[in-house]
């Protein structure tokens, strides 16, 4: 959009610009393919020398409209949507990092995640360190070696609700010339904008706040444009050199600041095909006209709730980067001054056993493996979500044996803190 938009309006206005009798609603592109009338034309198409569409595993219309919304919600300069957002974790390392390349990452981030860095990328020949996410400059400098390509964390992770410090990262990433890529997805930009602090690439699990009714799975990356490749051409010869299977065209020179999600787009997405329904985009974009009236609500009663578990006899402990008590709080009023999600972690007294029997009594929260939309639900991440990493990776990801995730919705506060005290009094 030609003039910057606040967030509010951008949610509702930003992405699809209706031409003179074109629907004023985003329209579902419900078609693989486009037509055009010569031959040159879909031939410049293939060379990337013109914009356009001719086959929607590359790009669509609906998709394109939602992605660039995203993209202004971040401040970013390009966006790609994706089928998941694990598929946007992928795209966005892989987009830079091959065999012999080293990552390095927060410890605390989403099982999923890990799993995707430790074990499968780990066989395309990529190496990750996770490191705790309150290692000094100092030893978090050590770990830098002459392959790595990128660090990787959460604004918030995932279930532990660790509150990334992203200044700290970002040094340490820009110091050593590679760039900091953050997971978004539980903030979102109406809480967090990760590229004012510093990061460069940001994704988004979709699927959570955005879409916001657990209709339809997604994922996003948004590219700052700040990050310079040919500054550091060595370090990145898929974007610095030239790609032969486009006919030597080198991204960084031919796109300059879109250059990263060009060839996320052109390459990984052609030879992969990891993308985004038109039909789930179009669902995506509905829940994104709501996020800034939503997520006010889910951290208001987040806040509640947490309170009101930090008070009771049956808790051993919360966390919750609004109470006082995290030792989250300063860092979350620093980088998200108006709140944080609506995801609180806690634990009861009796262990892991006892917070599994309280979750089977809720009636309100559903036992679901989801989190982060308009319905409150609730998961113990070391038997579901995190079930596949052994005792010695769940301390490392932050994941107590008794922790109970609990996703805070926007129904009416006073149902889901009845609601808690019900199970409570079950396992009393």
């Amino acid at each position: 959009m030609n003039q910057k938009y606040r967030p509010e309006t951008i949610c509702i206005q930003s992405g699809w610009k209706p031409k003179k009798g074109e629907p004023r609603v985003l329209p579902v592109y419900q078609s693989t393919t486009f037509k055009y009338d010569t031959s040159e034309q879909m031939a410049r198409l293939f060379d990337l020398e013109d914009e356009g569409y001719f086959y929607t595993r590359l790009q669509n219309p609906t998709n394109d409209a939602v992605a660039q919304k995203i993209c202004e919600l971040e401040g970013g300069v390009a966006a790609m949507l994706t089928a998941s957002g694990q598929a946007a974790t992928f795209y966005s390392i892989f987009n830079i990092a091959s065999a012999g390349d080293h990552v390095i990452s927060s410890a605390t981030i989403y099982g999923g995640s890990s799993n995707l860095f430790t074990v499968t990328l780990k066989k395309l020949g990529i190496d990750f360190t996770l490191v705790d996410p309150e290692i000094s400059p100092e030893d978090l400098e050590k770990e830098f070696r002459p392959n790595t390509k990128a660090v990787f964390g959460e604004t918030i992770s995932n279930p532990s609700l660790v509150v990334l410090d992203i200044e700290k990262f970002a040094k340490a990433a820009h110091d050593h010339g590679v760039p900091l890529i953050v997971d978004n997805t539980f903030a979102t930009p109406i809480n967090c904008r990760p590229f004012e602090f510093g990061a460069d690439i940001v994704t988004h699990s979709t699927t959570k706040y955005m879409d916001g009714h657990a209709m339809s799975v997604g994922g996003c990356i948004v590219d700052s444009g700040n990050f310079d490749w040919m500054a550091h051409k060595e370090k990145f010869p898929g974007l610095t050199t030239p790609d032969e299977s486009y006919h030597g065209l080198v991204y960084a020179e031919a796109f300059g600041k879109k250059a990263y999600i060009t060839k996320a787009t052109a390459q990984l997405m052609r030879d992969l095909g990891a993308i985004q329904s038109p039909q789930n985009a179009f669902l995506l974009n509905v829940g994104l006209e709501t996020l800034h009236l939503r997520v006010p609500r889910h951290c208001e009663n987040a806040q509640k709730v947490a309170e009101y578990l930090e008070a009771n006899d049956q808790v051993a402990w919360v966390n919750y980067p609004g109470l006082k008590s995290s030792p989250y709080y300063e860092r979350a009023k620093k980088y998200m001054p108006n709140g944080t999600c609506g995801v609180i972690a806690f634990g009861l007294k009796g262990g892991r056993d006892l917070s599994i029997k309280f979750m089977d009594n809720l009636r309100l929260a559903c036992i679901v493996t989801h989190v982060a939309d308009a319905r409150t639900s609730v998961l113990h991440p070391a038997s579901h979500t995190h079930r596949q990493l052994s005792d010695e990776q769940l301390i490392e990801a932050g994941v107590k044996p008794d922790l109970i995730r609990f996703s805070v919705g926007i129904e009416n506060v006073e149902d889901i803190i009845a609601d808690i005290e019900q199970a409570l009094e079950t396992v009393k």
